[in-house]
């Protein structure tokens, strides 16, 4: 038997974020699934650009909202991806970062308990902090420092679990809650600062590579169309399985691998440059995804890292040719 999907009906699904890199991927996914698709952004890092496909089709709608403001609208579903989620952007305005996190997450509760809608959490493996477990599991607390540079993220995103889990046992809310690993594609902001986007914009442009410390730590890399497929997967799961699920690839590379990647596939004469490692940045991650695999259908990451790579790097360079970015 196949995996059985949400049947939407009437009801109105709600993505906040909507308007970014991974919103953006599941309002398409949603409305081809037969969703009427509510988007709400307030375009601090999302992109009007990711969504002007959708601009007047029948199944989409835009609101520009903050979440750290209060919403009132009627949706059956909501997920709940509003935060900036890339260290140059949530370093930005750090008390904003933690009011998204925490004010956005009892808004959006608030909303879902009104309305008596089932909500999904954009959690994140940097609720692991610098893992002492490798590779990391759900049951695992995490090694996280509570007053770093990184920690209006860290932190912010784990007081949202915790609200999360407190508004399903104190109000009986259907929750679920997702950990992402690192994620890439298409619709990737070229200046957001993660490791992908600069390794590919750096080697179309022909600028050193830049490596932070020995090049030695590693992290996992989930195409965004796999991770998006796990999240609609997770929402359909039965009301009693709230996570928290980690969702992303189990493939590992260190830095210096993903960047020889990027620059045979980009055919660039980029050469590589060193650079301390930035305070807290953690030496592994890569997630264990055995409890996704058994409650999810089977699901697990098809996406070869090179043919996601290639891609991206199809996107980031049509960026460039058609001078959208310099």
């Amino acid at each position: 038997m196949g995996f059985k999907f949400m049947v939407y009906g009437r009801q109105s699904v709600l993505v906040t974020g909507g308007a970014g890199f991974l919103g953006s991927h599941l309002c398409d996914r949603l409305i081809a699934e037969g969703a009427h698709v509510l988007c709400i952004d307030n375009f601090f890092t999302g992109n009007r650009a990711n969504i002007e496909h959708l601009h007047g089709h029948p199944q989409f709608e835009l609101i520009r909202h903050d979440v750290t403001f209060p919403l009132y609208v009627e949706v059956g579903h909501i997920y709940n991806l509003a935060c900036p989620a890339s260290p140059i952007y949530y370093q930005h305005d750090p008390v904003q970062t933690t009011k998204t996190s925490v004010h956005g997450a009892i808004n959006m509760l608030g909303l879902a308990k009104r309305t008596n809608a089932r909500i999904l959490q954009a959690s994140t493996s940097e609720v692991y902090g610098d893992p002492s477990i490798h590779p990391q599991p759900e049951s695992y607390w995490g090694n996280v420092n509570p007053i770093g540079i990184r920690s209006c993220y860290d932190e912010g995103k784990r007081c949202a679990e915790t609200l999360f889990f407190d508004y399903h046992r104190q109000h009986d809310l259907e929750i679920k809650v997702v950990r992402i690993f690192n994620t890439y594609g298409p619709r990737m902001h070229p200046q957001d600062g993660r490791v992908v986007s600069n390794f590919i914009m750096q080697a179309l442009r022909g600028d050193p590579i830049t490596i932070y410390g020995d090049g030695q730590q590693t992290r996992s890399f989930c195409y965004v169309d796999d991770l998006i497929d796990g999240f609609v997967r997770f929402m359909a799961t039965s009301a009693d399985f709230t996570g928290p699920l980690n969702l992303g690839n189990p493939g590992e590379f260190s830095m210096i691998e993903l960047a020889e990647a990027v620059i045979e596939l980009t055919n660039s004469r980029s050469e590589l440059t060193r650079e301390p490692l930035p305070q807290d940045d953690p030496k592994q991650r890569r997630p264990d995804i055995s409890l996704a695999q058994s409650k999810l259908g089977g699901w697990e990451p098809k996406t070869p890292l090179r043919e996601g790579l290639a891609k991206t790097i199809d996107y980031f360079d049509g960026l460039l040719k058609s001078g959208q970015i310099n």
